[in-house]
């Protein structure tokens, strides 16, 4: 695919998309979030594919929206550009039926943060940051970040972290429960390998249900969690992996999972 503003790859079941505006901080214009659009739907129809990783080009992850850019095209409808760019991404990532790693190799800043929050499982820099820098600028949280805030550090962190636009460092969100690992510069590759590895071969099939499930889990009641887990349940239990993995466990040897 010819995109100008973010790199994609793939290769042994992993694809690495990466925003590649690090003149900016790989701020958001309005092309690169249509490329990331385009970039989440190739993920979704390619087979080939379990497991996703973000990540940004040069010191930073994602310092938000471009506001230069912003600038340049005079007034603009926030709720227009929140229904064609920032909300099409959110929902395809948390729709995606497969686990998307973020490589929060920098400071994840605004609809940034929010892109982080958005994925799976966030593996952080020492020198990583997230901060939720709308109030700032007179704005208010989007992009997800109301959502996935108070579910992850509860609701008096999210309104001091929301309200304050103040930075919190990879350590200190790691012990809020923001992150699920961090490591030092050096070891930052090393520590979404060990992940994807594991994604890449792992039941595909069984880790989107799981998605979907806590997706639904965060709305919804325990009768209705009970029933969508039996739903879930006999999905999963009709696939390749599950047959595979109990002949695996019956000849005591680790199971080749497919993805299927």
């Amino acid at each position: 695919m010819d995109f100008k503003f973010i790199t994609y790859s793939s290769g042994n079941g992993v694809a690495t998309v990466t925003l590649n505006r690090p003149e900016v901080y790989n701020a958001l214009n309005n092309a690169i979030t249509y490329e990331l659009q385009d970039a989440l739907k190739a993920v979704a129809k390619d087979d080939t594919v379990r497991a996703v990783v973000l990540t940004g080009a040069g010191k930073a992850f994602c310092s938000g929206q471009d506001l230069k850019d912003s600038a340049a095209q005079g007034k603009r409808s926030f709720l227009d550009s929140l229904h064609k760019r920032y909300n099409p991404i959110v929902l395809a990532m948390r729709n995606l039926p497969k686990p998307i790693v973020c490589r929060l190799n920098g400071v994840a800043a605004g609809a940034g943060c929010s892109l982080a929050l958005a994925c799976d499982v966030i593996v952080a820099s020492e020198e990583a940051s997230l901060i939720e820098v709308f109030v700032n600028i007179g704005l208010v949280p989007d992009s997800g970040s109301s959502f996935f805030l108070p579910r992850l550090v509860g609701m008096a962190k999210a309104f001091e972290m929301c309200s304050s636009g103040s930075k919190v460092a990879a350590t200190e969100a790691f012990k809020m429960g923001l992150v699920n690992k961090v490591v030092a510069v050096t070891e930052l590759d090393a520590a979404v390998k060990t992940y994807t590895d594991y994604y890449a071969n792992a039941p595909t099939k069984a880790i989107g249900l799981i998605k979907k499930m806590l997706n639904k889990s965060a709305t919804a009641n325990l009768e209705e969690m009970l029933e969508y887990e039996a739903y879930c349940q006999e999905i999963a239990g009709a696939t390749a992996d599950h047959q595979e993995g109990v002949q695996a466990f019956l000849e005591k040897r680790k199971p080749e999972f497919k993805g299927r």
